[in-house]
């Protein structure tokens, strides 16, 4: 059964896709339901692990309770989350490294699992409720039908019709009560509030460090190519006009030439200083904005790139950043992606920017190699996303999202 998730719990309209819904909802429930078996006896032996524990019993119990209750809870946590179309995560404590002792430890110390004991007793009580309630209003009224017509009754078309409010609340509530329930199953499952602001916190901590790291590269690669670069030629350039400033009276000619010389290297040491200017912050998209920077990039790349650009003005360091994922992802195409054409696509919705960027080649792109993961670090600065979508033959898919709120 395929599991889609609930949009909507308003009345729909009496139809087969409508009707299909709630028996798909209605198994689903059913399922639910029967979960309070196991839910309880679970409970009931996880509790009795802590007592047993002084005679060792509690232990060995444990090793079997703890495993079968987190798996229970993973069946719970992919339903419910399918249901409310998001992922409910489990957060349990890293046990790597411990022994028969200490690990038993580390589970009583968890927050995580015990949120899994108290579901288990919410699954057993008040989520079996809910789930019965839409099962027992569809299944009475069946049955009673069933039951008269099999009997040889000829009065069955009564019983449907006292039986028909049953199944019109059935209809209405259905949907509710199994959102209610997935909805508490992620409440109990997923992130308290505490744990999601510390989860937030180590986010951007990480986030800061990646950004300091690529900041102070970045700042050691200008230095280097200043260095390398213009300063060497300026330094030339010095060198050259000094001898040619003695020579002038002795040697016309030989200072003639030391000067074209430090022409030449004056017109080579700005053009390394453009190149330098080009990678803090392009010409192109200073100039020209974000869709300006894009079509440039597309320009000199020697297949044929499509670019879509429909968003507004934006914060410099945002565009950069996009400006530069983009370029990354160009890069990637022409060196790895043995492609015939390729396409750009930004759009902004309000409260985020997003890109795609793809192309019809060999595919198998890996999302952890450098250029990839850089981009990813860059984006995640602003709490940006980067998605690969690159299966063995093509095509290659990056989307990119990056929250940005217009002014407007």
């Amino acid at each position: 059964m395929s599991l889609q998730a609930i949009r909507s719990v308003r009345p729909a309209p009496v139809d087969g896709d409508a009707l299909l819904d709630r028996l798909r909802l209605t198994a689903v429930s059913c399922g639910y339901a029967l979960a309070m078996a196991p839910a309880l006896a679970l409970g009931i032996l996880s509790l009795l692990c802590i007592p047993l524990a002084l005679v060792t019993v509690g232990f060995a119990l444990a090793f079997a309770v703890v495993p079968a209750t987190a798996a229970l809870t993973g069946v719970h946590r992919r339903v419910s989350g399918r249901l409310l179309g998001e992922e409910v995560p489990a957060s349990y404590a890293d046990t790597t490294g411990t022994n028969l002792v200490t690990r038993p430890v580390r589970w009583l110390t968890d927050r995580a699992r015990w949120r899994d004991v108290g579901f288990l007793w919410f699954s057993a009580t008040g989520g079996f409720v809910l789930s019965v309630i839409p099962v027992g209003l569809l299944v009475a009224p069946v049955v009673h039908v069933l039951g008269a017509v099999l009997d040889g009754g000829s009065w069955w078309w009564l019983l449907l019709v006292l039986d028909g409010p049953l199944l019109l609340v059935w209809w209405l509530v259905t949907p509710a009560l199994v959102r209610a329930r997935a909805l508490a199953e992620r409440n109990i499952l997923g992130h308290t509030r505490v744990e999601r602001l510390e989860r937030r916190v180590e986010e951007v901590s990480a986030s800061r460090t990646e950004t300091l790291d690529h900041s102070a590269a970045e700042v050691r690669r200008i230095e280097r190519d200043l260095h390398d670069g213009a300063q060497a030629r300026i330094a030339s350039v010095g060198m050259n006009v000094g001898l040619a400033e003695k020579l002038i009276a002795t040697d016309p000619e030989a200072a003639a030439a030391l000067l074209r010389e430090a022409r030449e290297t004056t017109v080579d040491a700005l053009e390394d200083l453009r190149s330098v200017v080009r990678g803090i912050h392009p010409p192109a998209l200073a100039d020209r904005g974000l869709r300006g920077g894009i079509e440039a990039l597309a320009v000199p790349i020697p297949l044929p790139v499509t670019v879509t650009v429909d968003a507004p003005a934006l914060p410099p360091p945002v565009e950069s950043a996009a400006y530069f994922a983009v370029a990354e992802c160009l890069a990637n195409t022409v060196k790895h992606a043995h492609a015939t054409r390729a396409w750009v696509r930004v759009g902004h919705d309000g409260a985020a920017l997003y890109l795609v960027v793809g192309d019809d080649g060999r595919g198998g792109a890996d999302p952890s190699g450098s250029g990839l993961a850089g981009v990813a670090r860059r984006l995640a600065a602003f709490d940006g996303t980067l998605v690969v979508d690159s299966p063995p033959g093509g095509p290659t898919v990056v989307t990119m999202e990056v929250p940005c709120r217009t002014s407007s």
